[in-house]
């Protein structure tokens, strides 16, 4: 197999130290759910991130799994880094982030568009100079009240709403493993439904 069958898998999020379990941390959260069920470790790579080279299953698609070092809106830099070492391009990078325009629990697949005001996002595609990644939305709400998008995102979920963020975490990794190995609109019509 060559280079060209890879696909690199982003999660975005904060510090785990500081940010652990935070609504902003879904998607960094979301790809060491799935190195976990593949049974691979992520470690740290030069790029600024840690990293597990792995398969779908065996004889399945080849997976590049990553989470970025540092702060979420500095998360371009890593993911262009190893969108260069391990020679993937946009089309094959799939950036998995929480979202604040889907219900608790939700999941959706994109392909390119918008930011949506997500400054991971915005620096991701800034840094590769193309917005024509795959996302993988993890919904996590809409913060109540008038209180402030960047204090809810930074907010731990709360006692009752445990249980619906870890089926999310699940399901955002089924997502990416039919992404990658039946295509967009597949995982689309097998994850929209829910």
């Amino acid at each position: 197999m060559d280079d060209e069958d890879r696909w690199l898998v982003v999660g975005l999020g904060n510090p785990v130290a500081e940010y652990g379990g935070t609504r902003h941390n879904v998607g960094a959260d979301a790809v060491r759910r799935l190195a976990e069920r593949l049974g691979v470790t992520l470690k740290a790579h030069k790029a600024k991130a840690n990293v597990a080279e792995t398969m779908t299953r065996p004889g399945g698609t080849r997976l590049v799994l990553a989470v970025c070092h540092g702060y979420m809106n500095r998360s371009g830099g890593p993911t262009q880094a190893l969108s260069a070492f391990f020679k993937v391009p946009p089309e094959r990078l799939v950036v998995v982030h929480d979202d604040l325009d889907l219900e608790l629990g939700q999941v959706r697949l994109k392909q390119g568009g918008g930011t949506a005001g997500h400054n991971g996002l915005k620096d991701v595609a800034e840094r590769l100079g193309s917005k024509d990644f795959t996302r993988v939305r993890i919904g996590i709400g809409r913060p109540p009240g008038r209180q402030p998008a960047r204090d809810y995102v930074l907010k731990r979920f709360r006692s009752d709403e445990a249980d619906d963020a870890a089926v999310a975490l699940e399901r955002a990794a089924d997502a990416i493993v039919d992404l990658v190995e039946d295509g967009l609109e597949t995982a689309q019509n097998r994850h929209h439904g829910r």
